[in-house]
C-alpha cells in the first residue's frame, strides 16, 4: 500500500496516510490527526495528499 506524508494543520506534526486507489481520486476524507487527534480534511489528488483544518473551511 502506498503512503504519503501529511502535516497536521493543528499540531504541525508529520505522519503517513494511505493513498486511496487512483480510480477513487480525487477525493476528500475526514481524518483525525494521529498525534493530537484533532479532525482535519485530507484532499487526495493524483498521488498527492494535502491536509486542511476543518476550521478553515
Amino acid at each position: 500500500m502506498e503512503t504519503k506524508e501529511v502535516q497536521c494543520p493543528s499540531c504541525c506534526q508529520v505522519f503517513d496516510v494511505a493513498l486511496p486507489p487512483l480510480e477513487e481520486q480525487p477525493c476528500e476524507v475526514d481524518y483525525d490527526c494521529e498525534i493530537c487527534c484533532r479532525p482535519m480534511l485530507i484532499r487526495f489528488e493524483m498521488d498527492s495528499a494535502e491536509a486542511m483544518s476543518l476550521a478553515d473551511l
